[in-house]
């Protein structure tokens, strides 16, 4: 299971927010590309970039952050915000992230993820299953759709779709646990898919319960603001996780 280290980008800083909500962020980095490099010095082998202010005005902003992470860091960077568009998941693949996450576009406009599926791959292409309240949030989380999450996962199978990033909003940010009713929910959602899990991890305690559940479709965690506080590092969390 990977352990990977997030770079939220929002003004030009590294930020966390809690429970998604853009008034409650908190700089912990000036600099995503230091903060980048940091990880990679400490042992990460991926990083999760999400571009903050893409997924608010619904284009990419930071692609050039993205650029200069991915030349100064050399490991794959799963990177999200903003990619609604064909021309928009070119360029961030151009720009050098391994894979892109698609979140509203895989909501609202389903030819979209249809061909970037069948013009990069698969594996290249994760969808974003974001939820609030059981429900899948889009637009930046500001959004939430009325289809329940097992409808949601139906249809992006159907469509070819084979990676998955989930966030649980709820606990985003909050350092309380992941839930992990929510967690076994998600994965049989995945069925025979890769997820990448996200939300409430706040210690160790936390990732070995994710990994307790010893559910063969979780393929890594997203951890963020418990790596920026210090709570452990990331060759501790990697050990946890089996990396």
């Amino acid at each position: 299971m990977k352990l990977y280290p997030a770079i939220d980008i929002l003004q030009g800083n590294a930020v966390r927010l809690v429970k998604g909500d853009f008034d409650a962020s908190t700089v912990y980095h000036a600099d995503p590309e230091s903060a980048a490099t940091g990880w990679i010095e400490e042992g990460a082998r991926q990083l999760h970039v999400v571009d903050l202010d893409g997924a608010k005005a619904g284009r990419p902003v930071n692609i050039e952050h993205l650029r200069r992470i991915a030349d100064a860091t050399g490991v794959p960077v799963q990177y999200g915000g903003g990619l609604r568009s064909a021309r928009a998941v070119q360029e961030a693949l151009a720009a050098g992230a391994a894979c892109v996450i698609l979140g509203t576009a895989a909501f609202t406009d389903p030819d979209l993820l249809v061909r970037a599926l069948a013009e990069h791959g698969p594996e290249r292409i994760l969808v974003s299953v974001d939820v609030r309240g059981g429900q899948v949030a889009t637009h930046g989380w500001l959004q939430s759709t009325d289809a329940p999450v097992e409808q949601a996962f139906a249809a992006l199978h159907e469509q070819g779709v084979t990676g998955f990033v989930f966030t649980d909003i709820d606990h985003d940010g909050m350092l309380d646990g992941a839930n992990r009713e929510r967690v076994r929910m998600i994965a049989d959602g995945a069925g025979e898919g890769r997820l990448v899990v996200s939300g409430g991890v706040g210690a160790l305690a936390d990732l070995e319960e994710i990994a307790g559940l010893d559910l063969p479709q979780i393929d890594g965690v997203i951890v963020g603001k418990a790596l920026y506080e210090r709570r452990f590092t990331v060759a501790e969390a990697q050990t946890v996780l089996g990396e």
